[in-house]
């Protein structure tokens, strides 16, 4: 996302978003950005070249002031002075966490605009691939989670045809076929099980009644991370540690339960990248560790900026014993599908 030069009103307006996702900016000051960067791209050709003519970007609805004037200098073949300000100010995310990053191959968990992200697939998965990855996972939400507009089977099926067409315009890159679903009270997963097996990554995660006892929040989960069809286990206590939508404790359950029964099934372990969550804390980091569980380090990205975040989880990995080895993300992608596809003990 550091391209010399002037990358045209469009992209232009969509990398000043990046930087600003990435930087953790106002939803609000992302949105219009994006919203401009749909507006400009939708112009027919002489549409375009009229409003160039004419400096008459603000007459456009979705266009105000500022992307305006960005939108105004791109199209002139400058960089935009908000373009070059963002790029010079983007700090490393997490530095201590650089080596782990740098062997990771893929991101094993994010959203796109088909249910609660903020972008098409085709944006998400762009960016993930600039970003240097062989490949990511495409996990948006089940359908019991209507909050985050959840995918029914029936969508989940026509989301699968268009990844395999989007397969095709980037390869060598390669989009997983995936699903975050949500582990329900009884310790079942929110699909239907046929579905579930065309799957390549298959995360599940505890979405409801996160204040359950220990003891029926271990039996959900243990039932879960047992279920051959899971690959990851999602956020496991479930906290929010700061952010727009408040603090949240962790769930109460038997964590050497829970991770044994991950060791034992082959599920692996999220370390959430998510500056809000960072999950699990660092203390239940080192019990998996110690239990020998494998780790899914990802960035539970819902917009194509989050997707630059896995140096959080990297650095929070390495400060609690887990090596690259024991990273599923750092496997080729036929080594990584091989071991989702192999049952579990």
């Amino acid at each position: 996302m550091t391209a010399a030069g002037s990358p045209g009103p469009v992209a232009a307006l969509r990398e000043i978003a990046f930087w600003l996702e990435r930087g953790r900016a106002e939803t609000h000051r992302v949105k219009a950005y994006r919203r401009a960067a749909d507006v400009v791209a939708t112009l027919p050709a002489p549409d375009y070249a009229a409003r160039a003519r004419e400096h008459s970007w603000r007459e456009l609805a979705g266009i105000g002031p500022k992307t305006a004037a960005v939108i105004e200098q791109a199209a002139a073949g400058a960089v935009p002075d908000v373009l070059v300000e963002l790029r010079a100010a983007a700090a490393p995310i997490a530095p201590a966490g650089a080596a782990l990053r740098s062997a990771l191959r893929g991101d094993l968990h994010t959203h796109s605009d088909w249910s609660d992200g903020g972008s098409p697939i085709a944006e998400m998965m762009s960016v993930a691939a600039a970003l240097g990855h062989d490949y990511c996972a495409l996990t948006d939400h089940s359908p019991r989670l209507t909050v985050a507009n959840g995918l029914s089977a029936e969508r989940l099926r026509r989301q699968l045809d268009v990844v395999a067409a989007l397969n095709e315009q980037l390869a060598p890159f390669r989009i997983l076929t995936g699903i975050e679903v949500d582990i329900l009270d009884d310790g079942t997963l929110d699909q239907e099980a046929d579905l579930l097996e065309r799957l390549d990554i298959v995360v599940a995660s505890v979405h409801s009644h996160l204040r359950d006892d220990s003891a029926t929040m271990t039996k959900r989960m243990v039932y879960a991370v047992a279920n051959p069809h899971v690959d990851i286990l999602g956020h496991c206590t479930g906290r929010l540690v700061e952010g727009g939508r408040g603090t949240r404790p962790e769930s109460s359950f038997d964590a050497e339960l829970v991770f044994e029964a991950c060791r034992r099934y082959g599920t692996a372990v999220e370390i959430n990248s998510r500056p809000e969550r960072r999950d699990p804390p660092g203390r239940l980091i080192e019990l998996a560790v110690e239990l020998g569980c494998l780790f899914s380090i990802d960035t539970d990205a819902h917009a194509p900026g989050q997707l630059d975040w896995q140096g959080y989880g990297c650095e929070r990995a390495l400060a609690h014993g887990v090596t690259a080895a024991r990273v599923i993300g750092t496997w080729p992608v036929e080594e990584l599908l091989t071991w989702t596809e192999a049952p579990g003990e």
